[in-house]
């Protein structure tokens, strides 16, 4: 009898803690038909090329399930570029989710290439924002499932020419990731690999890189718990001393994924 109630027992709470889990993570094929939509075969306007061109290089599928996008989350997507991902992550979370693209005001570039997806039809659960890497007030407190930063935590060591006093300043650029963030939620961070030790403000001034081991410091010191990363897009061939955005190694750079929990 005791043994019986205790195996009844035992399979409640194995019950109860895959609920609590919540449900299972989505793989790489869950995103095929987001990924094969017509359109991102096509070169719209302002943008470089069609962004199929390149999914070989960036593996956006293998990306996404490792951050487990999935239908109805709220997200927070730090510089969004030209939207690249912007139109995968407002595609995976559906009109039920909700998508901020932030990216800073001294990047113009933006402006013509997300007029132009969402003149295309795309975008259409996602929020522009125009701010700083430490200024995200137009967010409330604790409404985002997740805070992705795809090839840009380095960007808060750089200093363009047309913003001298910088983009953000570091512990208020993770105060803020915090602040968005709902209790459990998690910071997703991306970026091309610097040698290890390495200047942060050096490697990204110079190569618009950042050493790993600088965003896990700094995200652990934000109060952030480190959950685990992917090596998707590790290239253990880069030496990791070239610009980014050297032909030579350009999409093709040793890449780190963090993710981090609230």
């Amino acid at each position: 009898m005791k043994l019986a109630f205790a195996a009844s027992a035992f399979a409640l709470l194995a019950i109860s803690c895959t609920s609590m889990s919540g449900p299972p993570p989505l793989a790489a094929a869950d995103y095929a038909k987001i990924l094969a939509a017509p359109d991102r075969a096509t070169k719209l306007e302002a943008l470089q090329g069609p962004d199929q061109a390149d999914d070989a290089a960036r593996k956006p599928a293998e990306v996404l399930a490792y951050m487990n996008i999935r239908p109805g989350q709220t997200i927070l997507e730090l510089e969004g570029g030209r939207g690249w991902y912007s139109r995968l992550l407002s595609e995976a979370i559906g009109p039920s989710g909700k998508l901020y693209a932030q990216y800073p005001p001294e990047f113009g570039y933006g402006d013509a290439a997300y007029k132009g997806r969402q003149d295309a039809g795309q975008l259409k659960n996602t929020t522009i924002v125009k701010s700083h890497f430490d200024d995200y007030s137009a967010i409330p407190d604790a409404s985002v499932d997740k805070v992705i930063w795809i090839l840009g935590p380095h960007e808060i060591y750089f200093t363009p020419q047309n913003a001298p006093a910088g983009l953000g300043e570091e512990t208020k650029t993770y105060s803020e990731i915090k602040r968005v963030l709902k209790p459990g939620g998690e910071f997703i961070a991306m970026d091309h690999a610097a040698p290890a030790g390495e200047d942060k403000k050096t490697s990204a001034q110079t190569n618009h890189r950042v050493d790993p081991a600088v965003i896990l410091a700094t995200a652990k010191a934000a109060g952030f718990t480190y959950v685990g990363k992917s090596d998707v897009l590790a290239n253990p061939q880069d030496d990791r001393t070239k610009r980014a955005f050297d032909p030579t190694v350009r999409r093709h750079t040793d890449q780190f994924l963090f993710t981090f929990r609230k």
